[in-house]
């Protein structure tokens, strides 16, 4: 008999896995990624305080208008801009990458290049 794999769970493993060693601290606060079928989700995280800096996906509605017409991932890139422009603005300028146990291909890579296009720096 076939048992199908459940990804999500593979995702959440190699996700553990990563976060033992990625930490968001007060000058390096963690940029966190959550991707679902049809959104795409981004976070600026202080793990000391336990505290969100920033947040922007794609159901903002600053961004809202700019999807008609738009693939997923040129949608993740607008949101990784949103995020990067509101660190920005409160001052976060360096930040860990967390990718959220997802690989960086597609959606997760075009977010992280629209947020350092914004200026961040990972």
């Amino acid at each position: 008999m076939f048992s199908k794999i459940d990804k999500n769970s593979v995702r959440k493993a190699r996700h553990h896995r990563q976060r033992r060693n990625l930490n968001g601290t007060c000058e390096r606060p963690r940029l966190n990624v959550y991707r679902s079928t049809n959104h795409i989700y981004a976070q600026i995280i202080n793990d000391v305080d336990g505290n969100t800096l920033v947040a922007a996906s794609t159901l903002d509605a600053e961004i809202k208008g700019q999807l008609e017409g738009k693939d997923k991932k040129e949608a993740a890139k607008l949101v990784g801009k949103l995020v990067g422009e509101r660190a920005l603005e409160k001052g976060v300028k360096k930040v860990v990458f967390d990718r959220g146990g997802y690989l960086y291909t597609g959606r997760v890579a075009a977010l992280a290049e629209g947020a350092r296009e914004a200026g961040l720096d990972f």
